[in-house]
């Protein structure tokens, strides 16, 4: 059974930093883009950040392009998410989403409805 499991969540000061892992199990990723998204309470859950199946291409929202590193360890089956200089407007729940491709390829998406695995979410809050 395909799993995603996201960790590295908590409670940050403004200016602070977390990783952010997504965790798969029941398959490998291989053939997967991979992408983060945040849900704060009260708004559309929005793409923060995704990574190609081939780790070559990723994107980024503008609001987080210089502060967030998205990467991918293909041996332990896992996608990370390095968040820097963390704002209170990061507050969020983080979910990381898998979309298969039936080809080794340099794209991916920010877009919610691209995806049809998710895991279960990970809380982040920024504040001091």
């Amino acid at each position: 059974q395909l799993q995603l499991v996201e960790s590295g969540g908590g409670l940050v000061q403004p200016g602070g930093s977390l990783r952010l892992a997504c965790a798969a199990s029941g398959f490998t990723l291989d053939y997967y883009a991979i992408a983060w998204f945040r849900q704060a309470p009260g708004k559309e859950r929005e793409g923060v950040s995704c990574i190609s199946n081939n780790g070559q291409g990723t994107d980024y929202a503008d609001s987080v392009k210089g502060r967030f590193t998205i990467s991918r360890d293909n041996a332990k089956n896992t996608v990370f998410l390095q968040m820097n200089s963390l704002k209170p407007e990061d507050t969020a729940v983080y979910y990381c989403a898998a979309d298969r491709m039936g080809y080794r390829s340099d794209y991916c998406s920010l877009k919610v409805v691209v995806y049809d695995d998710w895991g279960q979410g990970t809380q982040v809050t920024v504040s001091s």
